[in-house]
């Protein structure tokens, strides 16, 4: 523990320069009377460090003790640090560890390149959660991906999607984990075929201490992206025929769900109404859709569809008659 705490002190002055007790002890969650037994084992150790006296003064190390990252561009070091993903990485229990090996790089940097690195940070943010969502509760992440880092199947209690509830248990090999949107999805290998659960329902974790081989050509992202172009067409299994003006057209396509927006945005509008096929998850689905679009918009086939607007609208205008 001390090792680490001396190794990130020294970081801290190559990579800042001059830095008081106080400022050091702040940053590495100590006391200063600990700031100032670690300088000194860090003298002892060989480290040219001292200390300047007076109110501007501070610890820093001898010019020119440092360690220079070679090999590296201004956009390469940019990319380094426009990559970071603190929150994705505190929810895997490595937050600590992204932000010493960041320290690291920012240390071994030469001093145009940290401070191209230092604009970067204080001008990109990534935020990877989506909006009016709820943070999800996902106490088994970091036992989930140790297993996978580990390659040990593991026993899980899950309550399934879209089956009111229903718990099941598995024995699955953990293949790997994908962040979509703000959530979090394992990959793993169950009974012989691929599947996929959403970390946030895994309900109990038990590590079996037994190791799986991986399959043979499996390639995470290969396989989320055929995955998730499956589940998108599950979970539009049917389309609706829809006349709209190109006011609804565009409205559409801010109004109804990214699928229908984005099969609407290859629509190019025509003079007056346009007819066009509208992907939707059921009819329920499709009623409350395309009544949002208000006069913009006119179903056309199924007649089931059509009957239950305008039964939906016959009772609307009984309620404001």
């Amino acid at each position: 523990m001390r090792a680490s705490r001396l190794l990130s002190l020294l970081l801290l002055l190559q990579s800042r320069g001059r830095m008081t007790a106080q400022e050091l002890a702040d940053e590495l969650e100590v006391s200063v009377r600990t700031v100032y037994r670690d300088v000194e084992a860090l003298g002892s150790a060989g480290v040219p460090v001292y200390a300047d006296r007076g109110p501007t003064g501070g610890y820093q190390l001898l010019a020119g003790y440092r360690t220079r990252l070679t090999g590296l561009t201004g956009e390469e070091a940019d990319s380094l640090f426009l990559a970071g993903m603190p929150g994705p990485a505190a929810e895997l229990g490595l937050g600590t560890v992204v932000a010493a090996a960041q320290l690291k790089l920012l240390a071994a940097l030469p001093p145009e390149l940290r401070s191209r690195a230092g604009r970067i940070r204080e001008r990109f943010h990534l935020d990877t959660s989506g909006w009016f969502r709820q943070t999800e509760e996902m106490p088994f992440l970091g036992d989930i991906a140790d297993a996978v880092w580990n390659q040990r199947r593991l026993r899980i209690r899950y309550r399934r999607w879209g089956s009111r509830g229903v718990e099941v248990e598995r024995v699955i090999g953990p293949l790997g984990l994908v962040l979509k949107a703000g959530l979090w999805y394992l990959v793993a290998e169950a009974g012989g075929d691929l599947r996929t659960y959403r970390v946030s329902r895994v309900l109990e974790v038990q590590s079996t201490d037994e190791g799986f081989s991986r399959p043979e050509g499996f390639d995470l992202t290969g396989f989320w992206a055929g995955w998730s172009e499956r589940f998108e067409e599950r979970m539009y299994p049917m389309s609706v025929t829809v006349r709209m003006t190109e006011a609804g057209l565009k409205r559409a396509q801010v109004l109804l769900s990214l699928v229908a927006g984005r099969a609407l945005a290859e629509v190019v509008p025509e003079e007056g109404w346009t007819t066009v096929q509208v992907p939707v998850e059921s009819l329920e689905h499709a009623l409350v859709d395309i009544l949002r679009l208000g006069p913009d918009a006119e179903v056309v086939e199924p007649p089931e569809l059509r009957e239950r607007i305008k039964t939906t609208l016959t009772a609307m205008a009984a309620v404001y008659a």
